[in-house]
């Protein structure tokens, strides 16, 4: 059917316009969540809709439409929306390359999963929390199926699909008056989630953050969970867009060759990782999907393009111009980040540090100088290498690009959260204000 759409569009646009590129976006999916442990939303969903951008003249219309009786008014209305923008050289579709082939993006069990199905696994995490004495205050779960199609005027056309499966779950705790909240999450491309463990290890870290103790204030070794290292590294990873860069709106726009971060870590951004949440056969605008080795041994060997920032300096984009949805033109965005370190560091080398598992306010951090204060979540003394007493409130201040000169990797399950692959972190020297 997706590919009718697109001769459909093709027909209304190729003879009045200089160029055309047709995104399709087609899903299915279901989504719970609860408020407390009563399900209180479900949903299940069939999307389909259609982006059309076009080029005439050398200026960019784009137009958009769910309802696929009006294929022809909204390939007009793109063409139309050409004389409301400005001529622009740098515009172009993506061309025809060599199409890698990606794994572990699929689960057939989508197919056979139903509304029913998904309200009982989200009903047993509940219990499971219950059973180990917390109270759940939230929780969601979420199984798409999503299929695109991207053609364009330079012979480009490519299909995708793909599933992913999301699981979350917050609880929180009361004992002699004091009250510890704790949230966690899975997600997967495949339907492999375990909501009993995950159920066990929130209330655990409830549990935990109970009876808690003043920190003193002072410069620490601090060990970052998943949660906070990516809260934090988002600030980072903003100074690798090429649009950013381009703009002056990036510390590193001429550190390239630099050594920016620790010797014993490497990124790569993949969009061809097996079973990686952003892994694809393409991009938004259909750049074949390649790997981007972004700093290699702490040196800055790259940043991430899309085709129309690329071309304004003269580099091939770097498949980074993704999309949410047919809503949305490309814009530039990681895919996997992974995160590799050639030495790990054991917790029990921390003689005198904190760990937190989440931070609050990473929002606020400066996205130019890198400077940050957050307030730790679920943190924890670390004493001669060993978790000790539970933290009542801290804060936590620093640079986030002068810690990653000495970040350490923590030896740790390596786990996914949105881009980022990375295990726990170790940074060095930064200021934790107890409250």
């Amino acid at each position: 059917m997706i590919y009718e759409i697109a001769e459909d569009v093709k027909k209304a646009v190729e003879n009045k316009c200089d160029a055309y590129e047709i995104y399709i976006d087609e899903s299915k999916s279901i989504e719970l969540d609860s408020l407390k442990e009563e399900l209180n939303f479900a949903k299940e969903e069939i999307d389909l809709g259609v982006g059309i951008r076009v080029l005439k003249d050398k200026k960019q219309g784009f137009a958009f439409t769910s309802n696929m009786d009006k294929l022809t008014e909204t390939a007009t209305q793109a063409i139309e929306n050409t004389k409301l923008t400005k001529v622009d050289e740098n515009i172009t579709f993506a061309e025809v390359e060599k199409v890698r082939a990606v794994k572990g993006v699929y689960d057939n069990k989508f197919n056979d999963l139903s509304l029913d199905e998904s309200v009982e696994f989200l009903k047993d995490t509940i219990s499971t929390a219950s059973d180990s004495g917390c109270e759940v205050t939230g929780s969601g779960f979420s199984a798409s199926e999503g299929r695109s199609l991207i053609v364009n005027s330079n012979g480009v056309s490519i299909e995708d699909e793909g599933t992913g499966f999301g699981l979350g779950l917050s609880v929180t705790i009361q004992k002699d008056g004091e009250i510890a909240t704790a949230y966690n999450s899975q997600s997967s491309r495949f339907f492999d989630l375990d909501g009993e463990k995950l159920a066990e290890d929130v209330c655990n870290l409830a549990k935990s953050s109970l009876n808690t103790k003043p920190v003193e204030t002072g410069d620490y070794d601090v060990a970052l969970d998943y949660y906070a290292a990516t809260g934090l590294l988002q600030t980072f990873i903003g100074a690798f867009n090429g649009e950013n860069v381009l703009r002056g709106r990036s510390i590193l726009k001429d550190k390239i060759g630099s050594e920016i971060a620790s010797p014993t870590l490497s990124i790569i951004d993949n969009p061809l990782l097996e079973k990686g949440m952003y892994t694809a056969k393409c991009d938004g605008e259909g750049s074949v999907s390649r790997k981007t080795d972004l700093i290699e041994n702490g040196v800055l060997s790259s940043f991430i393009y899309d085709l129309y920032n690329a071309n304004k300096i003269g580099e091939k984009t770097t498949s980074n111009g993704l999309r949410g949805s047919y809503l949305t033109t490309p814009m530039i965005s990681p895919t996997n980040l992974e995160f590799k370190f050639s030495e790990m560091k054991d917790l029990s080398e921390i003689k005198r540090g904190v760990l937190t598992t989440s931070v609050l306010g990473a929002h606020t951090a400066n996205p130019i100088s890198g400077d940050f204060s957050v307030e730790a979540s679920n943190a924890f003394k670390i004493e001669n290498g060993e978790l000790t007493d539970p933290i009542n409130k801290a804060m936590i201040s620093g640079n986030i690009f002068e810690i990653m000169e000495t970040v350490e990797g923590l030896k740790s399950e390596i786990k996914q959260y949105g881009s980022y692959i990375l295990p726990k972190l170790l940074v060095h020297d930064l200021r934790v204000v107890g409250q």
